[in-house]
């Protein structure tokens, strides 16, 4: 089977699996979605109410008889149901709504998941109507997204900082040489700032504005200049709305031991890899790509933590997903970085 056959026709698709967003390159039209990895279903009737942004509207306002699920846990399926809804959903809203295509598909999945994990994203994808899916570890897929040099004999280190884990690889000659999943990624940081909010302020914060407290005040640093924000939610002794003011010092404290954890791996990671690519990576430095990238400071810390050079990929966001897709128009590359499932 040749991806670059009848390219004009191609409805070929890569796909980020992610903890809390999917995003779907189309060959030919680039990225063509980007949506929470949610479901909402109707336990009346087990019907599919709302995927994706619609279903993240939904997220702790819904009524007893719809539940708003997310498939994907620390990167991996943990709802194989709703993640074939989910992805049939995503598939078919990438082909505007054509029901008789069968893509070919490329997905990104985290360097440590199980080979029964793997086998559940690709049953999943083959249920959703894909007519043939090969799997690509997200730290490779998201090295050749950012423009790292994979194919060359020396050592390139990326960090994807997701949302439900951080994937650390150093890469050489288009293989991995050391990968390392850790399930301590964005979501562990909103968690952290819920779990802060209650700890110190007795109030419940949902998930949503718990991580709208990550995006505005959130820090691996101290900031060049102070912040502060209103916060709303529910007083956990009086039981009311009550708003409080939080600032980044507070949340860079509760973003302290997540934070420390994501550090560590990638000292960690220096430790483990041969000397010579060792020193590759003192010359090249670290890249740093996924939604965690982009957390205030990161890089700078990170800096500090390793003594090495730290850039973001252009398109944090987006690295894995534009690598993946690269790879459906190189179907020689794809076949020497595609794990088996």
């Amino acid at each position: 089977m040749r991806f670059g056959a009848l390219s004009m026709f191609s409805n070929d698709l890569a796909i980020d699996l992610g903890t809390s967003n999917t995003c779907v390159f189309a060959r030919g039209k680039g990225v063509v979605l980007n949506e929470p990895s949610i479901v909402a279903v109707n336990s009346r009737n087990d019907q599919v109410e709302a995927v994706g942004a619609e279903a993240k509207e939904m997220l702790g306002r819904t009524p007893g008889t719809i539940t708003a699920i997310r498939p994907m846990r620390d990167g991996v399926i943990a709802d194989f149901n709703a993640a074939e809804k989910m992805l049939g959903y995503f598939i078919q809203k990438a082909h505007q709504r054509k029901t008789l295509v069968r893509p070919r598909v490329v997905i990104g999945v985290p360097s440590e998941i199980t080979h029964v994990e793997r086998r559940a994203v690709q049953d999943s994808a083959y249920r959703a109507k894909a007519s043939d899916v090969h799997l690509v570890e997200e730290a490779m897929a998201a090295a050749i997204g950012a423009g790292l040099p994979i194919t060359e004999a020396s050592g390139n280190m990326i960090v994807d900082i997701g949302g439900g884990t951080t994937d650390i690889a150093v890469i050489s000659l288009a293989g991995i040489v050391y990968s390392r999943s850790v399930r301590v990624a964005g979501n562990a940081m909103d968690e952290a700032i819920a779990a802060f909010v209650k700890r110190e302020h007795n109030l419940l914060i949902g998930e949503r504005t718990a991580e709208r407290v990550k995006i505005e005040l959130g820090s691996a640093a101290p900031l060049d200049q102070s912040r502060t924000m209103d916060v709303k939610g529910r007083h956990v002794l009086e039981g009311r709305p009550t708003t409080i003011t939080l600032t980044d010092a507070e949340v860079r404290r509760a973003l302290a031991e997540p934070i420390r954890q994501l550090v560590q791996a990638v000292r960690d990671a220096l430790e483990r890899i041969p000397p010579e690519l060792s020193a590759d990576v003192c010359d090249r430095g670290i890249m740093l790509s996924g939604g965690g990238a982009l957390l205030q400071k990161m890089d700078e810390r990170l800096r500090v933590e390793t003594g090495l050079p730290v850039s973001i990929a252009e398109d944090p966001l987006s690295s894995v997903v534009l690598g993946a897709g690269k790879m459906l128009s190189d179907f020689n590359l794809l076949r020497r970085v595609s794990i088996a499932a």
